[in-house]
Formats: C-alpha cells, structure tokens, sequence
C-alpha cells in the first residue's frame, strides 16, 4: 500500500484539505507579533487534535493552511476551533483587534480537497504567497 497513506486502527486515509479564511472585513491585521502567535496558536491546535500541517502561510489579510486529519474528524468542527480559539486568544492580548473589528474573522471559508492537484503544487502555491 502507498506509504502516503496515514494508518490508524481501524482506518487508513489520505485526507487533506487547502483552507482559506481572512480576518472581518479582510483588514490587514495578521502582522507581526499578532501572525506569529497565531501560527503558534495553529500548531498547538494542531498537536492537540493530531492534525498535519503540510503548510501554513499567514497573510496580512488572510490565512492559507493545508492539513491533513483523520476523517472521521468533522472539518467544519476543525475549521471552527482554528478561528474560535484563536481569535479568543488573539483579541485578549491585543486589544486593538477588539477596537478595530467586531470579530477577528469572517463566518465564510474556503476548503478544497487535494486530489486533481498535486501535494507539491499547493505547498508550493501556499509558500510563494508572501512572493506576490
């Protein structure tokens, strides 16, 4: 069987997902000491539910994150602890973002499963981000 593939007991998967969200408003405020502890806050999350970031790029006005998870992990459930527990965290050091908008992020995302499209070319797209 292809060694990609991730084995757990009872279940043998390759399920990962390019995630996409921006701060309310698409402000620009995912800038230096906030982008750093929110990757931070991504890897922690990360770690506690098992989950594999492939690769993380974090914009002034948007996040890009390509993970893979267990299945039987509901995505949206996933997606909804990122931005809750982050933006509870967030907005509680600084301040500013609770002054500069209502919520630190849109109720909207973007998933895309990866399968037509290799795993190289969406880290490689996620990684020139910063480039553009």
């Amino acid at each position: 069987m292809n060694s990609q593939y991730n084995h757990k007991k009872g279940i043998v998967f390759l399920n990962q997902y390019h995630i996409v969200f921006c701060p309310k408003y698409r402000r620009k405020v995912l800038i230096d000491n906030i982008a750093k502890d929110l990757k931070q806050i991504f890897f922690d999350i990360a770690k506690e539910k098992d989950i594999e970031i492939k690769a993380l790029e974090i914009m002034p006005d948007h996040v890009h994150i390509f993970i893979s998870f267990d299945p039987r992990q509901p995505l949206h459930e996933l997606i909804q602890l990122f931005k809750g527990r982050s933006s509870h965290i967030l907005r509680e050091k600084y301040p500013k973002l609770k002054s500069r908008i209502p919520s630190l992020w849109t109720r909207s995302y973007f998933c895309c499963t990866i399968g037509n499209v290799s795993e190289e070319t969406i880290k490689k797209y996620i990684e020139n981000q910063k480039n553009k």
